[in-house]
């Protein structure tokens, strides 16, 4: 297979993705996060693209990245080094005030639920 057909495959099924999570997030009775302003309160849901740990000024933060199929937010838990069940791959559905930080979407401490 040339490079050209595997590009046309990888996108064709990250095309399929983009449309499951967003029937995902309809489902769960949820908004895309695309369509949400800034500093409003938001109920989302998505799939756990990465879970990471790093210092947020001077705090550890775990950070994770929730993609719905329109866009993603950065889930950031300050003070907390790990929480069971958080991890790439997982879905979740994640309730907070949305805001902008260095040009990203994030959400300080979210609320969330945990799927199947």
């Amino acid at each position: 297979m040339g490079r050209f057909s595997r590009t046309l495959e990888r996108l064709s099924s990250e095309n399929i993705e983009a449309g499951e999570l967003k029937s995902d997030a309809a489902k769960a009775g949820c908004q895309l996060i695309v369509s949400q302003e800034d500093r409003s309160f938001v109920t989302i849901h998505g799939v756990l693209r990465s879970v990471t740990l790093r210092p947020v000024d001077q705090v550890t933060a775990l950070e994770a990245e929730l993609y719905d199929g329109s866009d993603s937010v950065t889930l950031i838990w300050l003070g907390r080094r790990r929480i069971e069940g958080v991890a790439a791959g997982r879905q979740l559905k994640a309730h907070g005030r949305i805001g902008m930080r260095a040009g990203d979407r994030v959400i300080y401490n979210p609320r969330y639920e945990l799927e199947a």
